[in-house]
């Protein structure tokens, strides 16, 4: 927990690589994830870089490794996708060997498809062929109608001036895609006159595209006609149509024997069909196992030469020189990782880093496991912490689960959530594994450690109210005492109980009584007793932000903003705000029901909130007689002292650091240099400024050195008024806590009342209703699943995001800052699977 306090220590390093010894080091680098590198040739073209050849050999290779994947998962075979141990980076002798094969397996795979298709289409061919000499046989024994069709086109053919005599009939066969054959039969029509007998016959099964694998449905045709003229315009319309045509004998006899024939080569080439289809599998099998491998290495490769590019190369050109950034804890790892990229080369000359000096602001670099990750995305949703800044996360781990519990109070609906936290992070290797593609599931499993907490944290709020499937639990017996009959309380509708008489004066020992389930103004009991709490744990809430503005002061060393800033924004807060939350401790302590004196009984309680809004506007309450506005000796004067003080903090914020401007502005003159340029010096400090180092001078946005005296203030009274207004608005922003936990609870008692409760009354002397109760119980479970559970947790899930963002954040949270982004090949290999 101790690395969430705030981002870690940065450093930028230059890296000093021989050229034989920067691809085995950078690949050790990307292995442990710990470096960010700079691009240190940004004014250069990218294709112009000296690695450019190497990454378009890369490009060339996953180019191929898509296409073997491509066949691969055309024919179904399953690919191994999560690896147990991810393979590293190939060396550069291996790289031609791995390039190679990946050229030898993708030309296996060209002439694998290239073959099946051929023999597809040669099977295509005799099966088109077959269909078109038995569909059409019947065609030619029908002797009678053929020799109709015959006269009939020969006195047709006599009457055409243009004709050049009589001739033999002849026809054409073949076959086309079903959709063309109305077309198809209106252009020979067109073409002919009307001079062309068509016959056809659909295909019952449907034909295997060969280069696609599709399924075509067909027809066979036959076209008789008259003449060679006729003939070829026949010939181009189904070529124009796509219609594949084939031999066909005029003679019975020798129909038969092609029949014979192509059933015998359509049986031969279907053995070797299957042999072929046989022997691919056992290829795509093999090809499968090492795809994979091949995959990830090519992707480091191509990351690898990828920074490689982004050094440059010294004037000599005997070494590669980078810049990354790199955390002051990891110095060892990195240093253990040029040296191992050193002796995997054989290079003799080491490879070193040094610490350069920068002004630049560094990357925010937060460590997180797999607890801590979740909160640590719910900050950086909103921004980046600057660098060295004090991080939200860790307090958020505890704050987030309690205010959303506050809203959320239900044990029940808690223990919903818990089981499904606990059944996610008990599967959590199963569904890491997985890999789901599915948006909202993977949002819910990346927070599994959140809505564990919630779960925990609703299921003791709900104790606190006593609140479980919106009925109340009797386990330490109630504390008030009834002793009245029961046909006194039946039938009186008058009957109050008085908390002097009737109550034990010994508070119920965890949470709410359970009495007050019963009671009639139960809403106006849990209407004030949530309000008060809500303002309470907004108010606290709001003074640990304020407080902890103090560790960026302490670590930036802005010493001056603990006087002019923090101590009157707190004391602000605490004069008002806080001073509201002590009258509602005052006001449970001192007025009681079993008080002797009148001037402290629950009739003479004076109200808080008229309290606080005389105490602002100085104005005086109408009290009963005998009960004072006050409830203790001094209260006016102590709350005339705390509104005085806090107006006297107003004008320390909006002018403290302006007047701070002006005297540090006297105390510096102008040095002219010799190149004409000016720099204002500190006359106070004879010595001259050291170079700032990395974490001096990383001040996460605080520093307005270059600003003038009007933005200064212009600024300062922006943050001022910023700051008084929203402590007003954002306490009352907290009443939301209130707000969402009695529609909760109003919700849930709804849902109780309307649905399970009518099915347990109905079912107690019924049979039937006692199986028809099964159905109720369904619908009151969904809709407490789907509305109670899903969309009031969302939303309270979305109202207690905004409390800290707003509320919290605002106080003493920059977030100017850039993340910090290692060369890790982990990163890279599932940001590509996301992608995909």
């Amino acid at each position: 927990m101790g690395a969430m306090f705030r981002s870690e220590q940065m450093a930028l390093c230059q890296l000093f690589i021989q050229p034989e010894a920067a691809y085995l080091s950078i690949s050790e680098l990307g292995e442990t994830g710990t470096v960010q590198f700079r691009d240190l040739n940004s004014d250069v073209n990218y294709f112009q870089r000296k690695f450019v050849n190497e990454v378009r050999r890369c490009d060339e290779m996953e180019r191929k490794l898509r296409y073997i994947e491509a066949e691969v998962r055309k024919d179904g075979v399953p690919i191994e996708e999560n690896l147990t141990e991810l393979p590293r980076a190939p060396n550069p002798r291996a790289i031609i060997d791995l390039e190679a094969n990946l050229e030898k397996t993708g030309n296996d795979m060209l002439e694998l498809s290239q073959n099946a298709v051929n023999l597809k289409s040669n099977y295509l061919e005799l099966t088109e062929l077959r269909h078109v000499l038995e569909k059409t046989q019947v065609f030619f024994t029908e002797e009678e109608a053929n020799d109709s069709i015959t006269r009939t086109l020969i006195n047709e053919e006599a009457q055409i001036p243009s004709s050049t005599g009589r001739g033999r009939l002849e026809f054409v066969a073949g076959v086309i895609n079903r959709e063309r054959v109305p077309a198809f039969e209106r252009m020979l029509w067109r073409i002919s006159r009307g001079n062309v007998f068509l016959r056809q016959a659909e295909l019952e099964k449907p034909l295997e595209d060969p280069a696609t694998g599709n399924q075509m449905y067909k027809t066979a045709f036959v076209a008789f006609f008259q003449g060679e003229q006729l003939k070829s315009r026949i010939r181009k319309v189904c070529s124009g149509f796509h219609a594949s045509l084939y031999p066909c004998p005029h003679s019975h006899a020798e129909r038969e024997d092609m029949v014979k024939g192509v059933r015998t080569r359509l049986e031969d080439l279907n053995l070797v069909l299957n042999q072929t289809q046989d022997h691919r599998q056992r290829v795509l099998h093999t090809v499968a196992k090492e795809l994979p491998n091949w995959t990830i290495m090519v992707k480091k490769m191509k990351a690898i030469y990828h920074i490689m590019n982004l050094f440059n190369m010294d004037v000599s050109k005997k070494c590669l020189i980078g810049e990354c950034w790199v955390p002051m804890d990891d110095f060892n790892i990195v240093r253990n990782c040029l040296t191992e990229g050193s002796r995997l080369c054989g290079s003799s000359i080491p490879s070193f880093l040094n610490v350069i000096y920068t002004d630049e602001s560094p990357p925010t670099f937060i460590r997180t496991n797999k607890f801590t990750r979740g909160f640590q995305n719910l900050i950086d949703a909103y921004a980046v912490a600057s660098y060295r800044e004090a991080n939200p996360a860790l307090y958020t781990i505890i704050t987030f689960p309690f205010l959303f519990s506050v809203m959320f109070g239900d044990a029940g609906h808690g223990l919903i959530m818990t089981l499904f936290g606990l059944f996610m992070i008990l599967m959590e290797k199963k569904f890491l594994a997985q890999k789901s593609t599915s948006e909202i599931w993977n949002i819910f499993f990346a927070g599994r450690y959140i809505i564990l907490l919630m779960g925990i944290f609703s299921i003791y709020t709900g104790f606190i109210y006593n609140d479980v499937f919106s009925k109340s639990l009797n386990i330490f017996g109630s504390s008030w005492n009834i002793v009245y009959n029961k046909s006194t309380i039946l039938d009186n509708d008058f009957l109050q109980l008085d908390p002097k008489v009737d109550y034990k004066q010994v508070p119920y020992l965890f949470g709410m009584d359970p009495l007050w389930a019963q009671a009639e103004n139960k809403i106006i009991f849990l209407n004030s007793y949530k309000m008060k709490l809500s303002i309470i744990f907004g108010v606290v809430h709001m003074i640990f932000g304020v407080c902890m503005s103090v560790v960026n002061i302490m670590n930036f060393k802005k010493y001056s903003k603990f006087f002019l800033e923090f101590l009157p924004q707190l004391l602000f807060l605490i004069l008002l705000f806080f001073y509201l939350v002590v009258l509602m401790f005052v006001k449970w302590v001192l007025y009681d029901a079993a008080s002797p004196d009148k001037a402290y009984s629950p009739t003479c309680a004076p109200s808080v909130l008229i309290t606080f809004i005389n105490m602002i506007l100085q104005g005086h309450a109408t009290m009963p007689k005998g009960c004072s506005e006050y409830m203790f000796p001094g209260q006016a004067i102590l709350q005339n002292v705390c509104v005085v003080l806090a107006v006297l903090c107003i004008p320390v914020m909006l002018l403290g650091r302006p007047i701070l401007f002006l005297i540090t502005k006297r105390n510096k003159s102008p040095v002219i240099h010799s190149n004409g340029t000016t720099q204002e010096t500190d006359l106070q400090s004879p010595i001259p400024q050291a170079i700032p180092t990395t974490s001096e001078s990383a001040t996460g946005g605080h520093d307005h050195e270059n600003e003038s005296f009007g933005e200064v203030m212009i600024l300062q009274a922006i943050h001022t008024i910023e700051y008084v207004l929203s402590t007003i608005s954002h306490t009352a922003s907290y009443l939301r806590l209130w707000a969402l936990s009695l529609a909760h609870g109003q919700l849930s008692d709804v849902l109780w009342t309307m649905v399970l409760r009518r099915g347990l009354m109905a079912s107690e002397n019924n049979y039937v209703m006692s199986v028809v109760l099964f159905v109720i119980f369904a619908v009151w479970a969904f809709f407490t699943l789907a509305v109670l559970v899903m969309m009031e947790g969302l939303s309270a899930f979305l109202h207690t995001l905004r409390l800290h963002w707003v509320e919290f954040m605002s106080k003493f949270y920059d977030g100017q800052g850039h993340p910090f982004q290692p060369f890790c090949f982990k990163t890279i290999l599932d940001g590509e699977d996301i992608e995909e």
